[in-house]
């Protein structure tokens, strides 16, 4: 049985909607929502990156999934929207308490970098206006290649006409370069009224120009690629630094004598560290 999952619920300050948004999501048959902070700095002064709160104080209690028996999973997302580069700070130390990263980029050079370098999960698509530039291939395949994905949501098609072409149009240019594979599609929901089933997301992929199988991994194993993704992402550096930390006196024993027949013990294989 297939997992679903919507990345991208909107984060709002009035906790009734918020419970009531994951509530509808849990009965439509989502597993796993991520409550998404919206971040857009500015260049006339400095802003404060926002701070999650715990789920436990958001949500009183968390819903059982349909068709399961168990609760939704809710996990903290960030997302930073780009008009320059000195807006996505690699080394905040804040991002670390958001269990997802992402990033929407709004000029073809931001685009770039946030394909081939910068470390986050997951590359939004402006859906509520014309992009000013066009998907080219190279990027795109940088960003597969390194793992990360792009998002597609689909809430703003259904608020107004005008966005609804714009969503359709930006999903279609870029289904063009990226052939259908690592894309997520998301709702950014506002309220509970705007979300939609799994199913009716994958129909809704089919129109934004991805295949049958495509379009269902949107909303099931790719998604599960992002969590894997940020998971890596998040404690890598803990690795690095815990093999580092590693003396040479704890790290390695004195090893026995090679019995008769026996390669030495420099030339036997060692396993892999382990936790």
């Amino acid at each position: 049985m297939s997992v679903f999952m919507d990345l991208n619920l909107s984060y709002t300050a009035d906790r009734s909607a918020l419970q009531s948004m994951v509530d509808t999501a849990a009965h439509l048959g989502f597993s796993t929502v991520a409550i998404n902070y919206l971040f857009e700095p500015t260049a006339k002064k400095k802003q404060e990156i926002p701070t999650p709160t715990p789920i436990n104080e958001l949500i009183d209690q968390l819903p059982i999934v349909q068709g399961r028996s168990r609760p939704i999973r809710v996990l903290n997302r960030l997302t930073v929207v780009m008009s320059d580069s000195s807006h996505f700070r690699p080394t905040a130390p804040e991002y670390r308490s958001f269990d997802l990263l992402a990033v929407q980029p709004t000029t073809e050079k931001l685009f770039h970098a946030a394909c081939m370098l910068y470390d986050v999960d997951i590359i939004c698509i402006s859906v509520t206006e014309k992009l000013p530039f066009f998907f080219k291939r190279a990027p795109v395949n940088g960003a597969v290649d390194r793992g990360l994905v792009f998002e597609v949501s689909y809430s703003t098609a259904i608020r107004d006409s005008t966005m609804r072409r714009y969503t359709i149009a930006n999903a279609v240019s870029l289904m063009d370069s990226c052939k259908g594979k690592s894309v997520i599609l998301s709702s950014a929901a506002e309220k509970a009224l705007e979300l939609r089933g799994p199913y009716d997301v994958t129909n809704l992929g089919l129109l934004f120009g991805l295949s049958d199988g495509d379009a269902k991994e949107a909303v099931t194993s790719t998604c599960r690629s992002v969590l894997l993704h940020a998971e890596t992402r998040r404690t890598a550096s803990g690795i690095i630094y815990t093999m580092r930390s590693c003396s040479e006196s704890s790290c390695q024993q004195e090893a026995p004598p090679p019995s008769e027949g026996e390669a030495p013990a420099a030339k036997r294989h060692r396993p892999a560290l382990t936790e």
